[in-house]
């Protein structure tokens, strides 16, 4: 299990969703709180999870980025984003990311501060105000 008492963050750079030519990388995410959200477009609890997430994102200064494992096809992720309208950046995840963060049940999240440090880790099911509380 990973240490949430402000250890660095697990370095990944994946293709963006729709657009493979862009990536995005953890040091992008420097200078800014973020919500770090691995999902499986499969997965129920995600469904209705990720609608509190993107809310928390509408309501306060919270970063987030969602990162799909275990997916058929990039059709199968693009599917479920559109049917949720999630707008935050969307990344195609790979086992060795998902081996680094030591994802092992979906959804699953980390909130990294702006040190690139992880400061929460929580599974499953969460509230928009679970959320923005792990948050700040």
């Amino acid at each position: 299990m990973l240490q949430t008492n402000n250890a660095p963050a697990p370095y990944f750079n994946l293709p963006l969703l729709n657009q493979p030519t862009e990536r995005i990388s953890i040091a992008q995410l420097e200078g800014k709180t973020t919500v770090v959200y691995f999902f499986a477009p499969w997965c129920t609890i995600c469904r209705y999870s990720m609608p509190n997430l993107e809310a928390a994102l509408d309501s306060s200064n919270i970063n987030a980025i969602g990162i799909a494992f275990d997916y058929k096809n990039e059709q199968e992720v693009a599917h479920f984003v559109d049917e949720l309208n999630l707008t935050m950046p969307i990344v195609l995840g790979d086992k060795h990311t998902q081996a680094n963060y030591k994802v092992s049940a979906f959804p699953t999240y980390y909130v990294i501060n702006e040190k690139l440090q992880i400061t929460a880790r929580s599974m499953g099911y969460s509230s928009q105000l679970g959320i923005a509380a792990r948050a700040w």
